[in-house]
């Protein structure tokens, strides 16, 4: 495995709650960090997957008969387009 370095420049709060956080765990805060970007990758790429399997055979026809089910009705409040 190698290894690369990156300058990584965090807020003050978000490095000092990491650093809690390692030190909690028993870690550097650079082990924690990689681990922590690590399982983001892992999230990223498996909703990916998801999505990509479950649209898998749709077609826009598709989409435009589940749009046209849709009631026909205001927004409710707040929901609004500028």
């Amino acid at each position: 495995m190698s290894k690369n370095t990156y300058p990584l420049k965090l807020p003050d709060s978000i490095k000092k709650a990491a650093q809690r956080l390692a030190k909690e765990d028993g870690v550097s805060l650079n082990q924690w960090i990689s681990v922590a970007v690590a399982q983001k990758v892992g999230a990223v790429e498996t909703a990916a997957d998801f999505f990509k399997r479950r649209a898998a055979g749709s077609s826009p026809a598709d989409l435009k008969r589940f749009l046209q089910a849709a009631p026909d009705v205001p927004p409710i409040p707040g929901d609004e387009l500028p």
